[in-house]
């Protein structure tokens, strides 16, 4: 990812936490959670002069790459955690 890419990333987080902070994403449709982030969709559209889907679509996908990176660093913590074995330690004797 580059530093573009995580700069439009955290900008969008930003704001969806200012906007977002009251909504149960298990209950308000995708679609209404979008349309509350239009407005920092748009304004990096027009500040890179792109189109607001083109916006989206760039959105989504370091999205995903931010969070396989997470998914990535989890897993390879929990494995230093276990000293590289694959099963749990047994926590009682």
């Amino acid at each position: 990812m580059t530093e573009e890419q995580r700069s439009i990333l955290k900008r969008i987080n930003d704001y969806s936490e200012k906007v977002l902070f009251d909504i149960d994403p298990q209950k308000v449709p995708v679609s209404q959670q979008l349309e509350k982030l239009r407005p920092v969709f748009q304004e990096i559209a027009d500040e890179k002069k792109m189109s607001l889907q083109d916006v989206f679509i760039l959105y989504m996908d370091i999205q995903s790459e931010a969070t396989c990176a997470t998914e990535a660093k989890l897993q390879e913590d929990l494995k230093d955690i276990n000293d590289g074995k694959d099963d749990m330690p047994l926590l009682y004797n």
